[in-house]
């Protein structure tokens, strides 16, 4: 039997390059043959076609085209069918998936790495992010850059999406959400930055997603053999690529276990480094990042209007506040201008007793409040040029005091409180 295929999962927003990077793989491709599949949400598969006419594939032998659907939702069974057909009609060395405009790399990933018959053939080696720089810079710099791909195909050949979500979604939340899971980021489009604002990209990426490798592209020019063959992705660590998971996990506190920063009031600990358990990524990205925690909850009115006036600095933040009056946990999201908030399901100790005693035993790592039970708050903040002292100041004054407990009818604000529910907190 031979070798699984080597995948090379491939994201992006609308424009960044995708399309001309596709194009240019197959043109060097030399003695690597090459299969891609392209995933486009609109009507017309302009990616696909593209390709083809660059390349001397067609779409009916190497390049498979799925058509008005998201990867990572509907189109999952198309998907798996896809790429069994294409290991199962010919032969080739390397497949590159090319995501739509709107998905991230991580579902598609798991495709590739869960039991199944497509993870039997293949096995995924690099994820790859492309970023037209200029728009990642100004998608932190308080700009609101124009979204690429409205009703018709870009100059790079990728067409618009037609969902809902597309229209909606942040730019700055797609780069971000990219970005975090990427083995490699491609910053392309450098001849439009200076130097200075070049280092400035890599220095965001590298708080973003501290184990990423960044190339700097002109018209996505870079040797296949920087992208292939890499062995980077690792599917045990998929997870806790993102720079907010590590910043949480370096103060000590990894994701869904134990937190011992809490001193006996039940606040967090406020002495590591004098800082309150903050800790700072390596000198060599550039940015800094703290943590946050409380076991007191968030007055919800005064708590927006903090996350609306965050300084420009901060370029991400994200994390779980627990609000008064709210017995939802509460997530909230940050990348640039965009902040947006989402109940996902009720704490544990707002639960009847039976059902609460019962997720306990099962979740015996739970960190558990003698008094507030697993309802807390942990904000990881990222970024560069802000007032931390200033900002932990603000987030203080936002705590609840002991007088509006009983004064419910005070404790309004715009975050959800049923599970699954959405709210943007600020938007570009």
């Amino acid at each position: 039997m031979r070798d699984t295929i080597p995948v090379t999962i491939l994201s992006g927003s609308l424009g960044a390059g995708k399309t001309t990077l596709l194009n240019h793989l197959l043109t060097e491709a030399g003695d690597r043959d090459i299969a891609v599949l392209v995933n486009d949400m609109g009507t017309v598969n302009v990616d696909a076609e593209l390709i083809a006419e660059g390349s001397e594939l067609d779409v009916d032998d190497g390049v498979a085209e799925l058509s008005n659907g998201c990867i990572c939702c509907e189109l999952q069974d198309d998907l798996e069918t896809a790429v069994v057909r294409l290991a199962n009609n010919r032969d080739f060395d390397a497949l590159v998936v090319e995501s739509s405009g709107i998905s991230e790399p991580a579902p598609v990933a798991r495709l590739f790495t869960t039991e199944s018959r497509v993870a039997a053939l293949y096995r995924v080696d690099t994820l790859v992010t492309v970023l037209d720089t200029r728009l990642f810079l100004d998608s932190f710099s308080g700009e609101t850059p124009e979204r690429r791909g409205s009703g018709e195909a870009n100059v790079d050949g990728d067409s618009s999406d037609t969902a809902a979500e597309d229209a909606d979604r942040p730019l700055s939340d797609l780069m971000v959400e990219q970005v975090e899971l990427s083995n490699i980021v491609l910053l392309n489009k450098a001849d439009l930055c200076s130097d200075g604002e070049l280092d400035e990209a890599e220095e965001l990426v590298g708080a973003l997603q501290p184990d990423a490798e960044t190339i700097r592209t002109t018209f996505s020019q870079v040797a296949p053999d920087r992208l292939f063959d890499r062995e980077l992705f690792d599917q045990t660590e998929i997870n806790d690529l993102p720079g907010w998971k590590r910043a949480l996990a370096e103060a000590g506190h990894s994701h869904g276990g134990h937190d011992h920063d809490h001193d006996a009031e039940g606040d967090a600990d406020d002495s590591d480094h004098g800082h309150g358990g903050h800790k700072h990524p390596a000198d060599v990205y550039g940015v800094t990042s703290f943590t946050y925690r409380r076991r007191q909850p968030f007055h919800p009115g005064r708590l927006a209007d903090v996350l609306r006036d965050l300084p420009a600095g901060v370029v991400r933040s994200k994390g779980t506040v627990w609000l008064a009056d709210n017995e939802s946990r509460v997530v909230i999201g940050q990348a640039g201008p965009s902040i947006r908030a989402e109940a996902q399901g009720p704490w544990i100790a707002s639960l009847p007793e039976v059902e609460r005693d019962m997720y306990r035993s099962n979740r015996p790592e739970l960190d558990w409040h003698d008094e507030h039970g697993d309802r807390r708050t942990e904000l990881v903040f990222i970024g560069t040029d802000y007032d931390e002292d200033a900002l932990r100041t603000a987030l203080d004054d936002a705590l609840v005091t002991d007088g509006e407990w009983t004064d419910s009818e005070s404790l309004t604000g715009p975050f959800p409180a049923e599970q699954g529910d959405e709210t943007v907190i600020r938007s570009p």
